[in-house]
């Protein structure tokens, strides 16, 4: 009898140990994400995790970008909106209003702060929130100077309400009226 090497999919093994790294992140911050730690989350080996993630950078982007993915998802699944609804659709989908999308802000914090003090990890990030402000200023108001600066400051406000409902400071359903409000100021 012939032994059949077992088929792996890499795409699917790369992902389960992304899944673990944003669940790493989420229990302990940043400074818990090691080799050993993810391959302890993802139930692998050490050297599974380095076959996948030559480094920290790696890992983080891989996890952020797993955010991004769900945040993508979930916004595809409210369909098609009129633009003041989509915009808003968003913004919740960023605050961190139940279990899942508190697990992404913190990942999504995290990665800021790293970014803060290691430049060179957040060019991506950099590059997706200019692309993002384009993209909704350009949904709310066409493209102009001014359509990128109210982006800009919702985006910073929705920013803001994340941090404050992390930390407690903010209840979710008073960081949801407060967005009401200014998306109201903001866009009618």
């Amino acid at each position: 009898m012939t032994r059949v090497p077992k088929q792996v999919d890499h795409a699917e093994r790369r992902a389960h140990i992304a899944e673990a790294v944003l669940a790493v992140v989420a229990r302990g911050g940043l400074e818990e994400v090691s080799v050993r730690h993810v391959a302890t989350a993802a139930g692998v080996s050490p050297g599974m995790v380095q076959h996948y993630f030559r480094s920290k950078d790696e890992m983080m982007r891989a996890a952020l970008e797993r955010v991004g993915a769900a945040v993508q998802e979930r916004l595809g699944a409210a369909g098609e909106l009129p633009p003041r609804d989509l915009v808003r659709a968003l913004f919740l989908q960023l605050l961190p209003l139940d279990r899942q999308r508190t697990r992404e802000a913190r990942v999504a914090v995290a990665f800021l702060a790293h970014a803060a003090v290691h430049p060179e990890a957040g060019d991506e990030l950099r590059a997706n929130a200019r692309a993002l402000r384009a993209h909704l200023g350009a949904r709310l108001l066409g493209s102009t100077a001014q359509a990128d600066a109210v982006a800009t400051g919702l985006l910073a406000l929705v920013d803001g309400l994340g941090l404050q409902v992390l930390t407690g400071q903010l209840a979710a359903d008073d960081a949801v009226a407060t967005l009401d409000a200014w998306l109201d100021l903001a866009l009618d």
